[in-house]
């Protein structure tokens, strides 16, 4: 345990921030977050081969400018699973959101509920749901699972998910150990303070704890009956997260899932797999409209999420960008992140002669390699 760990001092600035890109975000973040918990929070696993391919495999597909298109102020709403959010993009669930910022998830919160979309709330959360609703302050949630060995604890934490507020369960299932993220190793990295949540199957509170330990001692063997429980129990819209082949897809439409979630968790599990886009196309085919498609992994600006969505995503899921936000400035640089991804969006729009979600959905992009 590094002295970094037993005294870490997160950010704690509350104010507006320009935003010129989300990746010189991540440069400036890096000037203030302690190094355990930005590297944490950027790192990878292995050589770190995914998380570049999530930023790069964009540029295989291209979008074509249209002119005499008859489009002024494109308009970025849309809805899913009931909810009508200001712009196709909500937040990820992400954990400890407490390295980033002193306010933890419940700054995080504000800032969503501000702007006007939804927010993902880890199981691995630094913060309890009353913090986070707090921030929230009624603004709509899912909650994400990592899951108990034990299906009467993860009874216990869905009733406290639905008490909450939660309109669906997100099976994170592509997390059954670590992916060897080397910088945390050699960080000697534990979590500088405990996560309410699931401290109840963990033998401690999560503080001073490894994600290797942590991850140890939540469920590793996650099949089609996991997604039927979560399902069946809370009686909610179940999404599977960490889809990253049609097969897959179609596995978890079979067990009853509402939605799949493309994503490789941010290149931070299977070092060598594709970037997540890449993937996208080919699993929406095999989704075949049947649920709703929520992806992340690497979207960093207007013209990804305009990609995303023209290959078959009904949502983008927004994940480290967001965190840089609320470590410069708090809940007030979560929104000023999430305003930047409007504007631009708008602009693509725009330029791609698109006036709705639904014209962006159908636009066709073209192979640039």
């Amino acid at each position: 345990m590094t002295e970094e760990n037993i005294k870490y001092n997160a950010p704690t600035e509350v104010r507006e921030i320009e935003v010129l890109n989300s990746y010189e975000l991540e440069k400036e973040a890096g000037k203030i977050v302690p190094k355990g918990g930005y590297d944490y929070i950027s790192g990878g696993a292995g050589d770190e081969f995914t998380l570049k391919q999530n930023t790069k495999v964009w540029n295989k597909k291209g979008i074509l400018p249209r002119v005499l298109a008859d489009v002024e102020h494109p308009d970025p709403s849309t809805s899913i699973l009931g909810h009508d959010i200001r712009a196709p993009f909500i937040m990820a669930p992400i954990a400890a959101h407490g390295l980033a910022h002193e306010s933890k998830e419940a700054g995080t919160a504000r800032g969503i509920a501000e702007f006007g979309t939804i927010m993902s709330i880890s199981a691995y959360s630094g913060a309890k749901f009353e913090e986070i609703e707090k921030g929230l302050d009624g603004g709509p949630r899912w909650f994400q699972i990592y899951m108990s060995k034990d299906d009467e604890l993860n009874k216990n934490i869905l009733d406290e998910a639905k008490a909450d507020g939660a309109t669906a369960i997100i099976l994170t299932a592509d997390s059954t150990v670590s992916g060897n993220r080397e910088k945390d190793q050699f960080n000697k990295f534990v979590y500088p303070f405990g996560m309410p949540i699931v401290s109840r199957y963990l033998t401690g509170s999560g503080k001073n704890m490894s994600l290797n330990n942590i991850y140890s001692q939540s469920k590793q063997k996650i099949t089609p009956a996991d997604v039927r429980f979560l399902k069946e129990y809370s009686d909610l819209p179940v999404f599977v997260k960490g889809i990253q082949s049609p097969e897959d897809a179609v596995l978890a439409i079979g067990a009853g899932a509402d939605g799949i979630w493309v994503s490789n968790h941010g290149g931070r599990q299977l070092d060598g797999a594709p970037g997540s886009f890449a993937m996208l196309e080919s699993i929406s085919k095999a989704v075949a409209g049947r649920v709703p498609i929520v992806f992340d992994s690497g979207v960093r600006r207007g013209e990804h999420i305009f990609k995303a969505l023209a290959s078959g995503a009904d949502i983008v899921a927004l994940g480290r960008p967001i965190l840089y936000g609320l470590a410069l400035g708090g809940w007030k640089g979560v929104y000023s992140v999430l305003n930047y991804f409007d504007e631009d969006f708008k602009r693509v729009m725009q330029l791609a002669g698109t006036q709705t979600i639904e014209d962006v959905k159908n636009t066709n992009l073209v192979d640039l390699n």
